[in-house]
């Protein structure tokens, strides 16, 4: 009997969080390593179905890195990133397509059902969900010093989310599977880093909550040292740690659309690792999280 107990006064113990988010939307961006393993999914996907089920909104925006990177070593492609962004040319756009639209985005629509919840594939490129241009060159700096401005080919700069196509997904009390393709207004169809888009639909959804679930545990203040790990960041010590090249290469998109979102009106972002069991529930619905949140 005390078993039960215990267990309704967990569920107690979360419903002033609940009472709090429902009707709020929550704007989850999945990827890394976290993906790859079925354990770690169907886990994170069962707590989406959860949230969805006790009045929360969530929009889920999924990456696919390593499943694009399997898939390009399978056509003899190389793999390439500059700060943080992956170096598409054209027979790797096709490939970033078709394995985020036809495989990833299939896959989590499909779990979500198979768990009991509804939800709806959106890519991008669907009626010109996120309209993109042609990012600019990168600037890297080289072994010897020297900088180099990188062509990245075939990545989008976000121009605009058409954000009533997922408010209306939402209304349908379905979960937004959104694949970060983008499209600009010639057709051109564009990779675009899906940290930068959770960040910019959050920002136009004026979400409650922009929740990164990836492979890192949060962020520390000395990448060697997990002892440094922070709870808690304001935006301006963020800078800190940009301009002393403590956060930088793929965890900078992550970054930026945090620091974007806060200033644009969410609430709160969080960088939690999507292994731990449950770490979605237990950042939103307990007091003291699992990650790194970074707020105003």
């Amino acid at each position: 009997m005390e078993e039960y107990i215990e267990k309704a006064a967990v569920l107690i113990e979360a419903l002033p969080y609940i009472q709090s988010f429902r009707n709020k939307t929550v704007v989850i961006k999945f990827g890394g390593s976290a993906m790859v393993l079925d354990e770690y999914l169907e886990c994170v996907l069962r707590d989406i179905v959860f949230l969805e089920c006790v009045g929360v909104n969530p929009v889920l925006v999924h990456g696919g890195g390593d499943a694009i990177s399997t898939r390009m070593r399978e056509f003899g492609l190389s793999t390439r990133f500059a700060q943080g962004l992956r170096v598409t040319d054209a027979d790797a756009i096709r490939v970033v397509e078709d394995v985020l639209v036809n495989s990833v985005n299939k896959k989590l629509v499909d779990t979500i059902k198979k768990f009991g919840g509804d939800a709806k594939g959106m890519s991008g490129k669907d009626d010109q969900l996120i309209l993109s241009r042609k990012h600019p060159p990168v600037r890297c700096v080289q072994a010897n010093g020297s900088i180099e401005e990188i062509d990245i080919g075939f990545v989008g700069e976000i121009q605009k989310i058409r954000k009533e196509l997922i408010v209306e997904t939402i209304k349908q009390e379905k979960v937004a599977v959104v694949a970060p393709i983008g499209v600009d207004k010639n057709g051109t169809v564009y990779n675009v880093n899906a940290d930068l888009v959770a960040g910019k639909i959050a920002a136009e959804l004026k979400a409650e909550k922009l929740v990164f679930l990836s492979d890192v545990h949060g962020i520390m203040t000395d990448r060697d040292d997990s002892e440094t790990f922070v709870s808690s960041l304001k935006i301006e010590d963020v800078y800190s740690l940009i301009d002393n090249g403590i956060i930088s290469e793929g965890m900078l998109p992550k970054i930026w659309a945090c620091i974007g979102a806060v200033e644009a009106g969410v609430n709160k972002t969080h960088i939690i690792d999507g292994r731990i069991r449950h770490s979605l529930l237990l950042e939103i619905f307990t007091d003291k999280g699992v990650g790194t949140e970074i707020v105003p």
